[in-house]
């Protein structure tokens, strides 16, 4: 049997959001041409502001997005799925239509081969950190955390569990969208060089392992603005713990495709049914 083919992209973005898009535009383009089923762009694809005032000047609703819409589009031109990193502005609650000024979403969007929404996944754990010689980097003070997990959506690829950078260090969430019944995990991120280079591959590794499960993990990758630049090394792994395919170190747009084989997925988890061995009489289940 042939096995669909799944595509993670690289890229470096910045502040200018119409740029974004096309490079997005011509990944789409080159993914279809290699007979990729759904691709993986990063977290924040549609811009990575220089501030926080910028980040919410930017920031519009999924619906008045240029970005967003161009996305729709290319999806249905090229019939391929999507999944996505996005800002989102927040809506305020009980009524009222107004948006937040201070606040937006980390938003994590699967779009379907007719262009349309099918999900959306705000990221739960903000990435708040001081790390001495390192970055400073306070999510918080701009970003809204989610108040849900996402149930898997199912894809030409298998049930897809969206999750966004720093949801990766929280085991927690993974075990349960397994639970939930997914194939695949997905971790759109723009990882520091300084962490990336110690827990990236460790950490996605050990998801998939864990989980079994497929893990694809998109990245920002290269020196955004004179504050900010991401680690790259976007990739897939699958549910054995072996990465399949790796995005190069160069800061240009770049793809890595391999095929999502759930027989071979199946065939762990019956050989090593981890799920059925967990003590939930001696610890509390995830579900």
């Amino acid at each position: 049997m042939t096995w669909p083919f799944a595509a993670v992209a690289q890229f470096c973005a910045t502040a200018a959001i119409a740029s974004n898009a096309s490079v997005c535009r011509e990944l789409v383009e080159r993914a279809a041409a290699q007979g990729a089923k759904m691709l993986f762009f990063p977290e924040a694809s549609d811009f990575i502001a220089e501030s926080t005032q910028q980040v919410l000047e930017l920031t519009t609703s999924l619906t008045e997005s240029t970005f967003v819409r161009d996305l729709q589009d290319c999806a249905r031109d090229k019939r391929m799925w999507v999944s996505v990193g996005v800002h989102e502005k927040v809506i305020r609650k009980r009524k009222q239509t107004s948006a937040s000024p201070t606040h937006i979403y980390n938003s994590h969007l699967i779009i379907d081969s007719n262009g349309n929404i099918v999900s959306v996944y705000r990221k739960l754990h903000l990435f708040d950190v001081d790390i001495k010689n390192g970055p400073r980097l306070m999510e918080s003070d701009s970003t809204s955390g989610g108040d849900g997990i996402a149930a898997p959506v199912a894809t030409p690829l298998g049930h897809v569990g969206q999750q966004t950078c720093y949801d990766l260090r929280f085991a927690e969430l993974s075990i349960a969208q397994r639970q939930r019944g997914a194939d695949i995990l997905t971790f759109p991120s723009a990882f520091t060089v300084k962490t990336g280079m110690s827990h990236w591959e460790p950490l996605l590794r050990a998801r998939a392992i864990e989980t079994q499960t497929y893990v694809i993990a998109s990245a920002q990758i290269g020196q955004h603005n004179a504050k900010r630049t991401s680690y790259g090394n976007a990739m897939i792994v699958d549910p054995w713990g072996t990465v399949l395919a790796r995005c190069g170190d160069g800061i240009q747009p770049s793809l890595a495709l391999a095929p999502i084989d759930l027989d071979y997925l199946k065939k762990i988890r019956v050989e090593m049914p981890v799920m059925t061995h967990r003590r939930v009489d001696v610890y509390p289940k995830i579900s």
